[in-house]
């Protein structure tokens, strides 16, 4: 019976991401306990305990390792270059060297490359559709992911083009995220976006409270979390396209042979509570783009 591990940073709850990835193998046939086995880990968001966490599923001789986030993928990658990793989403994976190229990853990574980085960089537009005033944003980028360098350049690129100014904050630990919210009361921001590798409900919570509008990728940081508004693709796909990857590979599918694919379809979750907390009034033309609205 095949062992298929997941590895997860953990700062953000991965209970979508499991549910939908085994319903995803459910679909193609595959029944826990009986024709397939899992060993879930997460880090429970302490990136430094991803090396160990991946070092003992390779212990175990899993079959496969799946991952969530581009930090998860690199440790899975250094813990072995024989076992498949399997990206349920990660950003950038050709630049972090996780795979040779898109269409032909050449080693024994592939899945699912995110957009997260030109998604975090649509984010400046999107701040200044709804807020025409806004001139500064603050970018808290995760010092500790890999994924921050093109997270950054593409935020930067999004300031180039619509006239605003990009302040990065690099945080590296949770002291660090209260320390950059406590410095926005005397120098505060029009608006600030979140690197989805960070404790994201804590920044929504500390956003709302010094009431600035707080902006991220994930979905779940406007729908679930909080958040002022969320960019980004829709996470069902991605996970469920992970299952597919998975049982290409258990037939026997060589992972440098299956091409990273991206994500196609993106969702705009705008939060109505968040808006009208932060007393924004949010323009009729950026409602009526938006997929889901919290009301």
């Amino acid at each position: 019976m095949p062992t298929v591990g997941a590895l997860v940073i953990g700062n953000i709850n991965p209970e979508q991401f499991w549910r939908e990835f085994r319903q995803g193998l459910r679909d193609l046939g595959y029944v826990e306990g009986q024709n397939i086995r899992f060993e879930f880990r997460s880090a429970e968001g302490h990136l430094d305990r991803l090396p160990e966490l991946a070092a003992e599923l390779v212990r175990l001789k899993i079959d496969i390792i799946v991952t969530w986030f581009t930090p998860a993928a690199l440790a899975a990658k250094q813990a072995t270059l024989e076992i498949p990793i399997v990206m349920a989403e990660t950003g950038d994976p050709v630049g972090t060297g996780l795979v040779a190229s898109l269409p032909r990853p050449g080693g024994n990574v592939t899945g699912i490359a995110s957009a997260t980085a030109e998604l975090a960089g649509k984010s400046v537009q999107l701040i200044r559709d709804m807020l025409p005033w806004a001139r500064r944003v603050m970018a808290l980028a995760n010092a500790t992911d890999p994924f921050s360098k093109p997270f950054l350049e593409q935020i930067k690129l999004g300031g180039e083009a619509t006239g605003t100014t990009i302040n990065p904050v690099w945080i590296s630990s949770s002291e660090e995220l209260e320390t950059a919210f406590a410095s926005m009361e005397k120098d505060r921001p029009d608006a600030v976006i979140v690197q989805p590798s960070l404790p994201s409900k804590r920044a929504a919570e500390l956003a709302l409270k010094l009431r600035v509008p707080a902006v991220s990728v994930p979905r779940w940081f406007a729908e679930e979390q909080g958040g002022l508004m969320s960019y980004s693709a829709r996470y069902v796909d991605l996970f469920r396209k992970a299952a597919v990857y998975v049982d290409k590979i258990l037939k026997g599918a060589q992972p440098a042979d299956l091409p990273v694919e991206q994500p196609t379809h993106f969702e705009l979750i705008i939060n109505m509570k968040t808006a009208k907390a932060l007393g924004i009034d949010v323009p009729p033309t950026l409602l009526a783009r938006a997929d889901v609205v919290i009301e």
